[in-house]
């Protein structure tokens, strides 16, 4: 461990925070999938929690410094990783995004996400002037750019719009102009159209029915009419742990992972629901305040672009689940089924516990 530091040092109550959240995922997941052919699955979950603890705790002790002077070279993996996926992946439900890794599956973008993170936190603390120029943005764009396009070849949209919050904060930080923010919102609104029309067909089918499921109610609308059903039907205690009708009976999609916060809701109710944003928002705010505390830009920057993630990730999940936006496959932090979701979270908070640890470093 960095000499100074000690045990004492990590941000305990953020792992406690992390920890908790773990643990009504795993509790979901048993109760969405106990009396299923998916029996099983909150175990290996809590192996995957297991692992991803550990390497946390061994990302944490490399010097995060350390860590941003291989940037050009973690980009380059990046993208060789991302080609090999379109090249050699394993295809699952129509999308090819995973490479088989020591008798798994890895989800290859999950891990360029983290990479994508180092490699904007370096590129951003290296700018010295107090506002971006439009060549800093146009870098960054390049930078950021590549990887998307290869992520919506797969395709994988939901992924793939987690890296722009990601950029779009490290800019802001750095130094966003007024005028450049508005000359990328006029760009953005006038690529959307045209961005709609290469989209595949199902995600069109996604955009477009999620403001009226109910044209399509065994179709394309089935998935965010049951979540909404589900949703609506716990009221504020909810039904008990293993006794909601729309978990129990399958009728909620995907219920241990993307819709997990609609089984939660059924079952645990308002109540259940709202403990479990509150624990979102105070990670959130933790992060925060660790990226207020981080010894120099390149710390602030790697914590900001961590929380950047994670929040758009609450977000987005939250909206979806509610019929507030297309489903897009975003799963939620730390408590969505997933080895390759969980372990990014957790590599994420070792760079981050990375950072607190050298706060007062000289």
């Amino acid at each position: 461990m960095q000499k100074g530091t000690s045990v004492r040092d990590y941000d305990w109550w953020l792992l406690a925070i992390a920890l908790a959240i773990c643990g009504v995922g795993v509790l979901e997941i048993w109760s969405a999938t106990h009396t299923s052919h998916l029996a099983g699955m909150h175990t290996h979950q809590m192996e995957w929690i297991g692992l991803g603890f550990i390497l946390m705790l061994a990302l944490s002790r490399l010097d995060y410094h350390t860590i941003m002077d291989q940037a050009p070279i973690l980009y380059l993996i990046a993208i060789i990783a991302l080609i090999a996926v379109l090249a050699m992946g394993h295809t699952r439900f129509g999308a090819k995004r995973w490479l088989p890794i020591l008798g798994g599956l890895l989800q290859v973008s999950e891990l360029v996400k983290l990479i994508i993170i180092v490699v904007l936190a370096r590129f951003f603390s290296e700018v010295r002037t107090e506002q971006l120029s439009l060549a800093d943005l146009i870098k960054a764009a390049a930078l950021m750019g590549l990887p998307l396009a290869l992520i919506m070849l797969q395709p994988d949209l939901g992924t793939a719009l987690v890296l722009v919050p990601l950029a779009a904060v490290g800019a802001y930080l750095a130094g966003l102009q007024w005028k450049h923010s508005l000359a990328i919102l006029t760009l953005a609104a006038v690529m959307v159209p045209v961005g709609y029309h290469f989209l595949k067909p199902y995600q069109r089918e996604r955009v477009t029915t999620f403001l009226r499921p109910e044209d399509d109610p065994r179709g394309a609308g089935y998935q965010i009419l049951q979540s909404k059903i589900a949703v609506g039907s716990g009221g504020f205690w909810g039904k008990g742990l293993g006794n909601g009708s729309q978990n129990q009976l399958g009728f909620v999609p995907v219920r241990y992972s993307d819709f997990i916060l609609a089984a939660l809701a059924e079952e645990l109710g308002f109540a259940g629901v709202f403990v479990a944003l509150l624990l979102y928002m105070f990670l959130l705010l933790r992060l925060v305040q660790n990226a207020q505390r981080a010894h120099d830009r390149a710390g602030m920057f790697l914590v900001m672009g961590v929380a950047a993630v994670l929040g758009f990730h609450v977000l987005v999940n939250v909206a979806m689940v509610i019929g507030f936006m297309p489903v897009t496959g975003i799963p939620l932090p730390l408590m969505s089924y997933g080895g390759s979701a969980t372990l990014f979270v957790f590599l994420a908070l070792g760079l981050v516990m990375n950072v607190r640890l050298r706060r007062f470093v000289n």
